[in-house]
């Protein structure tokens, strides 16, 4: 039976399911559906532990789960013994030293400060062995239907993590279960029939279009093995799936070759029940990523290891093993619940819903999914051995779309933003996509901190493993400086340093770990847990500011001793009506993907300036002794200019020149601006950004963080707004983000995912960084709160400082807000709590101390 003429069989049935499925968890908080994906980007489901990805169609007759190992990538070492990281020779460092300081003198000496495009282009490097995340290939199972199929169903149940497909014949009804489990590091698909022995099906693997071939063995009676290759040369990797069965009625499962393509499958005949358990993995490993190492990244063959988890994994009963999964899973969300006044409709699908969805009307319970989406992904994709990627762990192609890499210019951040805050947990990574450090990956982890996500490890690891050994390649060559390391905005799992050899603006984006050490210090200030500190924060945040402090270099083109970045790019102000003293600006710099290259570019300072904050909080409890650090950080930082400036028509300035135009315009300074008229131009430079239709501007994640934008701003109206336009535009009916959905094959982007619930959380609790931990910490409840969600509740938010806060409101009231601190504090914090522009509440957080406000 074809899956056109089955799908249509099911549509034109009379016992079409017409409401929820039995087992459909009871709070509503699931995806389901009443027919099988057929689009991988917009129908198919996700499940993962890190380690192992999979996208699952839900087929009865033709089940097809796409594979993902986390660290299958070609390119690299493995094709190329002789790739460097995309850096240049030693022997290259005197020529590109006199190419910097021609482009800074050039940047200086322009009448309005800017270079041409491609000014950096003596800079930038061969991207030849970059490589892509890949995926794997197929899991196929293959059942014959006993007649005509109905009262299908599939859903993804986001209590348990676990996705579940129905359906039934005229023989037996069926029930499918999928679930990838962390703490075995397998994933496993469990199938049992009504009837005794009523169960048949072939599994097999099928390869990916762009893999070269690989072999498809019997490692035992009831082991099918599959190795091979991303490329001749290339990474090698492994899956080991095993069979087994249970329940009455007899029947077999075995091993055996397929008489026509010679390829190995898995047969089960006459059973009750049938699981199979796969594990996977490449010789990829980060501990080998070093100088020491030859860079090589290169560990053991994978298959000795493999060979022991699937023997772990297949010693406990399929019931036992979920069991067991689904308990790590509620761990790891950690005890928070989001209620934003959702009402679950069990009698549409989540695809009618999001049919039905509209810009502005909206839909909480739509709204209140998507958050619980992005949290389930965050924990299904990042405890291991390598953080989220452009998308997270489920890539579909050989070569995928951005490489599948780390951008960390907003795409990586964003994935993580949510972490912290929503109280997500892991332990640390065990084991092992393209990585943009620009905007993208701090997307990937927003909420981590204030979700109380413990899903970091693996992010902290891959910068100290990957980022820091070969980023002192480029600070030496390229930038001829011996202190700290640095990498670029687009980043590969073998930490491709160098300056990619793409457009000037999208490439040379230095401030990209400077950016990610926000996040470093974060995980300090929401958890307090020196010790890690100490091993891994610290030493991170050290090494990044001391290349710094050395790339700084005094404005001379204004000639007044300022600190600036030379070369940057960013979106436009000139320095007049600011008093005049010795600032150190960043130069060459730029704004992340956006031009021109110029020096002093806001995005470049105002990260310099928190990056130097986060050095003096946390040196005390970093237990370095090397004072003549912090004192060259605070002496540098007290000239570094701060990278906030008013531009001609209110807008917060991305240039220190304004608008490119010599310094001529009655732009205001640093000494004169207030709170109010700083968060007022932020307001116009966020208008002038658009709605979200313009070129480049239609992408989901864009629409995200504008929305994030407008809740920082206390604007509930154009919070929602975007909110809601970014989910009628950009999300799918399988709820993924997609970077441009009119595409009849869209791409799958995560961070739009990620960044959706910390945008949420931004409209609900607001509890900025201090400049000083003797500052006053300001919580702001509800600052943002939409009309749509008058009634709700949080629980167990976190609060920086080592706080957790429940929060209560009723027809758009806040109720009730319920503080805890925590036991250990590094800092007893000063909090103020707002609500409603008024002072409600304050208190010192003491250890151990509960703090009840009744409204």
């Amino acid at each position: 039976m074809t899956f056109i003429s089955w799908t249509l069989g099911l549509l034109v049935s009379g016992t079409v399911v017409i409401a929820v499925p039995d087992g459909f968890p009871r709070t509503g908080n699931g995806l389901w559906y009443k027919e099988p994906g057929e689009i991988w980007a917009t129908q198919y489901l996700p499940i993962g532990n890190g380690y192992l990805g999979a996208m699952v169609n839900g087929n009865p007759i033709s089940d097809r789960l796409q594979l993902n190992i986390e660290s299958l990538w070609s390119g690299g070492p493995f094709a190329n013994s002789s790739y460097n990281g995309g850096n240049h020779q030693d022997s290259e460092s005197g020529y590109l030293a006199t190419q910097l300081a021609k482009i800074r003198n050039a940047i200086f000496t322009t009448i309005n400060g800017r270079e041409i495009k491609g000014d950096v282009k003596p800079l930038q490097s061969s991207n030849d062995g970059y490589g892509s995340y890949s995926g794997i290939g197929y899991l196929n199972i293959n059942h014959t239907a006993s007649g005509e199929v109905t009262e299908y169903a599939r859903w993804l149940d986001m209590d348990r993590a676990l996705l579940n497909t129905v359906w039934k014949e005229p023989s037996s009804s069926f029930k499918r279960t999928y679930f990838c489990s962390n703490p075995t590091q397998a994933c496993t698909v469990h199938t049992v029939s009504s009837a005794p022995g009523g169960y048949s099906a072939t599994y097999s693997f099928s390869s990916l279009d762009g893999l070269p071939k690989r072999n498809i063995t019997c490692l035992d009676d009831t082991t099918l093995q599959l190795r091979g290759h991303v490329g001749p040369p290339g990474m090698l990797y492994e899956l080991l799936a095993k069979i087994q069965k249970s329940g009455p009625g007899g029947g077999t499962a075995k091993c055996t070759i397929d008489s026509i393509t010679g390829d190995a499958q898995l047969v089960v005949n006459g059973t009750t029940e049938a699981w199979v358990t796969w594990v996977g993995g490449t010789e990829y490993s980060m501990d080998a990523g070093d100088a020491a190492h030859g860079y090589s990244f290169k560990g053991p063959d994978p298959h000795l290891g493999l060979v022991s988890l699937l023997k772990k994994a297949s010693l406990q009963r399929a019931s036992a093993a979920l069991e067991a999964h689904v308990t790590d899973y509620h761990n790891a969300l950690g005890g928070f619940s989001l209620d934003i006044g959702q009402e679950f409709d069990g009698t549409k699908t989540t695809a009618e819903l999001m049919d039905e969805y509209q810009t502005d009307t909206g839909n909480p319970y739509i709204e209140w999914l998507l958050f619980n989406f992005a949290r389930y992904m965050l924990v299904e994709s990042t405890r291991s051995y390598l953080p989220a990627n452009l998308q997270g762990k489920w890539a579909r192609d050989a070569k995928a779309r951005w490489d599948s890499d780390y951008h960390a210019n907003i795409n990586l951040q964003m994935n993580y933003w949510i972490a912290e805050m929503t109280n997500l947990k892991v332990t640390s990574s065990l084991r092992d996509s393209d990585y943009h450090a620009n905007i993208n990956l701090q997307m990937n982890y927003w909420i981590a901190e204030m979700t109380n996500l413990k899903v970091t490890s693996s992010l902290w690891d891959y910068m100290e493993k990957a980022w820091a050994p070969r980023g002192v390649v480029p600070a030496k060559v390229l930038y001829n400086i011996t202190r700290g390391w640095l990498v670029h905005d687009e980043l590969n799992i073998f930490c491709h340093s160098g300056m990619k050899n793409y457009s000037a603006k999208s490439t040379n984006y230095r401030e990209a770990p400077a950016w990610m050490m926000m996040h470093v210090y974060d995980h300090l200030d929401y958890t307090n847990d020196i010790a890690w500190w100490k091993r891994q924060g610290w030493p991170l945040l050290k090494g990044v500011t001391q290349f710094w402090l050395d790339y700084l270099i005094e404005d001379k083109h204004f000639n007044d001793s300022t600190l600036v970045a030379n070369p940057c790019n960013s979106p436009g102000s000139d320095k007049a009506g600011r008093s005049l003293k010795d600032t150190l600006v960043a130069n060459p710099c730029n704004s992340p993907e956006l031009e021109p290259t110029t020096f002093g570019c806001a995005n470049s300072q105002q990260i310099l300036w928190q990056l130097f904050e986060s050095v003096e909080k946390g040196f005390d409890a970093s237990g370095d002794t090397d004072t003549a650090f912090l004192e060259e950080v605070q002496a540098k930082k007290v000239k570094l200019d701060k990278g906030i400036k008013i531009g001609s028509f209110g807008q917060l300035q991305g240039y220190v020149i304004s608008n490119f135009k010599p310094p001529t315009d009655n732009n205001q300074g640093i000494p004169d601006l207030t709170r109010d008229q700083v968060l007022k131009a932020a307001e116009v430079s966020l208008i002038s950004r658009g709605n979200g239709t313009g070129p480049d501007g239609d992408a989901g994640w864009a629409k995200v963080w504008r929305a994030a934008c407008w809740a920082q701003l206390q604007n509930s109206t154009a919070f929602y707004h975007q909110l809601t336009y970014a989910i009628e535009r950009n999300f799918a009916s399988n709820l993924w983000s997609l970077y441009n959905a009119s595409e009849p094959d869209p791409t799958f982007q995560i961070d739009a995912n990620m960044g959706y619930s910390a945008a949420v959380m931004n409209a609900l609790i607001q509890a900025p960084d201090t400049s000083s931990l003797s500052d006053t910490l300001r919580v702001t409840l509800l600052p943002a709160l939409p009309a749509a969600w008058k009634s709700g509740s949080i629980k167990g938010a976190r609060i920086r400082g080592g706080m957790s806060l429940n929060l209560g409101w009723s027809n758009g009231k806040v109720t009730s807000a319920n503080f805890s601190v925590d036991h250990t504090v590094r800092h007893e914090r000063h909090v103020e709590v707002w609500y409603d522009g008024k002072l409600v509440g304050e208190f010192s957080a003491a250890s151990g101390l509960k703090k009840y406000l009744v409204f």
